[in-house]
Parts: C-alpha cells; sequence; structure tokens
C-alpha cells in the first residue's frame, strides 16, 4: 500500500513486532501497510464515525489483514483494553484533543512503550501535556506535503527512555544570545530546534506571517485591551524573530 510521506514518517516510528492501537484510523490506512510490511503482530483501529468506520472495516477486509486488524467503534482509547497495545498512534486531530483523548484512556496506557502522535495544530499544548504526565519526548520530525506543515512527536515512558525529560527541555544559550527556556521549548520543539530544517523556518514565517495580520487588526481597535494584546504580540513576535535568527540555518 503506498501511503502519504507524513503517514509513512509515522509508521517508521512504530518499532518492529508491535501490538499497535492506531486511534481515529479513518481507512485503516496506516495499520494494513504496518500489517503488510511486518512491523506489527497485532492492531486495533478505533473510529468513532460511522463512515470512516466503515471505510477501515472494507479496508482491512479487502487487504486480506482480518486476522490481524480489529476494527472497533469507539470514542478513543475505548477500543482497546488495558495491556492490548504497546504502541499507539494518533494522527490528524488537534494537539488539544489529542490531549485529551490520551488523559481520558490513562488507563489504558500502562503496558504503552510509544506514543506517535501527529497533531495538526496545538503542538505546544500535547508537548506539555506529554511533560506533566511523564512522557519523555525521543524524537520529532516536520514535514510539508500538499501545502501543510506537519508535526510528528515520538514518546516513551520516563521509566523507559534513554534520555529524561531534565534534558530534553534544558536550557540553553543560543548564539547571539537568545535563551530558550523551557517555555519556549515546548512552543517550538527541543529537538526540532537542535538541528532546523528548512520547513522548521518556514512554518515559523507563516506563524509570524499570520501574527502581524492579527497585530494589523488590534492596532485599527480604540479598546485599551486590544493595546494590551498587541503589546504582548509584538513581544512575542520579537522573541520568535529572535531565536529564529539565532538558530543554526546551515541546511537553508
Amino acid at each position: 500500500m503506498k501511503l502519504s510521506r507524513r503517514l509513512q514518517l509515522i509508521l517508521e516510528q512504530i518499532p518492529t513486532g508491535s501490538r499497535l492501537a492506531d486511534i481515529g484510523s479513518d481507512h485503516a490506512l496506516l495499520p494494513v501497510a504496518a500489517a503488510q510490511q511486518g512491523v506489527i503482530v497485532s492492531a486495533v483501529a478505533g473510529e468513532v464515525n460511522p463512515g470512516p468506520y466503515e471505510a477501515a472495516l472494507k479496508q482491512v477486509k479487502e487487504s486480506g489483514m482480518t486476522e490481524v486488524i480489529h476494527v472497533r467503534k469507539g470514542d478513543g482509547l475505548d477500543v482497546i483494553a488495558p495491556g492490548e497495545a504497546d504502541v499507539i498512534t494518533i494522527a490528524g486531530m488537534g494537539g488539544s484533543l489529542i490531549s485529551a483523548i490520551l488523559g481520558r484512556g490513562e488507563d489504558k496506557l500502562g503496558s504503552v512503550r510509544r506514543l506517535v502522535l501527529q497533531p495538526n495544530v496545538g503542538e505546544d499544548t500535547l508537548r506539555a501535556w506529554l511533560l506533566e504526565r511523564g512522557w519523555v519526548l525521543i524524537q520529532e520530525l516536520i514535514l510539508e506535503e500538499d501545502g501543510k506543515i506537519y508535526e510528528i512527536l515520538v514518546a516513551e515512558p520516563e521509566s523507559a527512555a534513554a534520555i529524561s525529560n531534565d534534558e530534553v527541555y534544558q536550557e540553553r544559550m543560543l548564539p547571539g544570545g537568545s535563551m530558550l527556556t523551557r517555555e519556549w521549548l515546548l512552543r517550538f520543539g527541543p529537538w526540532l530546534t537542535r538541528k532546523p530544517e528548512p520547513v522548521f523556518y518556514d512554518k515559523w514565517r507563516l506563524e509570524l506571517d499570520k501574527m502581524a495580520r492579527i497585530l494589523d487588526s488590534l492596532s485599527r481597535s480604540e479598546l485599551p485591551a486590544a493595546a494590551v494584546k498587541a503589546e504582548d504580540m509584538k513581544a512575542e513576535m520579537n522573541v520568535i524573530q529572535e531565536v529564529l535568527a539565532c538558530l543554526p540555518k546551515d541546511k537553508l
């Protein structure tokens, strides 16, 4: 099965021999490809919406993988039992929603040794949730596909990770004098800032453009609250610009 580059990168983060739970599986493309490539020994494809659930059932049946992949209808981690999966993938949702799904199903995470998460927005919210709940971000990937920029976060439990959260989120001074604090590492991505790729800069230039448009709108308001928000946004934009200027650009 030919996957999109985004799904292929997610697949590459799944260790061989895993028992996978793909939450919000849509057409079950990821678990089917993982099964066909011999990466997983079993999978649950979870989907809460009737249309995608039916599509997943059809996809799994046509692939001949019904013995390996079980398609289940349900909300979030309700589709799996404790101990049933050791890798969970969730892709294509907001970071807040992914955090909420993991939080509601936290009793199912005891046997999980890896989370592979692809938030469409709110990456910082998801990083903060992982940090607070004792999950260590071991890798981050960023890519552009079909005009959209995606980040993939890979996390392991503190008890199993080869690195600690204190190491991952250690504040560091950049050449030029800008300090990457924990707050800003959560925002930018601790691994993405170590060897930033061109698409990383593209993302943050787009973010600055969006903020500039908001700032322009605020400048036309006479409300005192708008002036305060504008000053806060200017300060935020200044930090982003300083960090982007100080990060290495070897790949540009």
